[in-house]
């Protein structure tokens, strides 16, 4: 069993060891990352904070499936299709679904917040097997990172339509 100071001192760089020895965001890392992503957009009045890197940037507001509270998180969309956008239930490989992912699947109707547009109603939609393979290989042809995200896992990484 590891001791308590080796479990703070990976809890201070925000990584935990994964399958294959590979380190993974834990979930304290991911949940500041998420308020000081927020607080960036907020600070700046909206001009700051959309994108990462080339990547549009959406927040997603889900119900929390066992608090039924509202639950939000910053993501990105690697992939629009006018008003549907995809998001990638990635969690960095990690071998576990985000929360966020867990909670939609349980209850769709999500609310979605993008650059210069107000929250808006929309049906999360976790793509089937032919929609994966069509759509998987346009997000990793212009995102690469997924590729080595889905190459840490056994999981198959879900692909997520978000649709008005």
């Amino acid at each position: 069993m590891e001791s308590i100071r080796r479990i703070a001192r990976r809890a201070q760089h925000g990584l935990h060891v994964g399958r294959y020895g590979l380190r993974m965001p834990t979930d304290l890392f991911l949940k500041t990352a998420n308020t000081v992503h927020r607080a960036l957009l907020k600070v700046s009045g909206g001009h700051l904070g959309w994108t990462a890197g080339s990547m549009p940037v959406l927040q997603l507001t889900t119900t929390g499936r066992t608090s039924g509270e509202l639950r939000s998180v910053m993501l990105t969309s690697p992939y629009r299709d006018g008003e549907t956008m995809l998001i990638v239930a990635s969690r960095g490989g990690d071998d576990n679904h985000p929360a966020w992912f867990l909670n939609l699947r349980d209850d769709p109707t999500v609310q979605v917040e993008t650059e210069g547009r107000p929250k808006r109603t929309m049906t999360a939609r976790v793509v089937d097997a032919d929609e994966r393979a069509a759509l998987w290989p346009l997000v990793v042809e212009k995102y690469a990172t997924y590729a080595d995200y889905q190459g840490r896992t056994d999981r198959e990484i879900p692909l997520v339509l978000l649709e008005p």
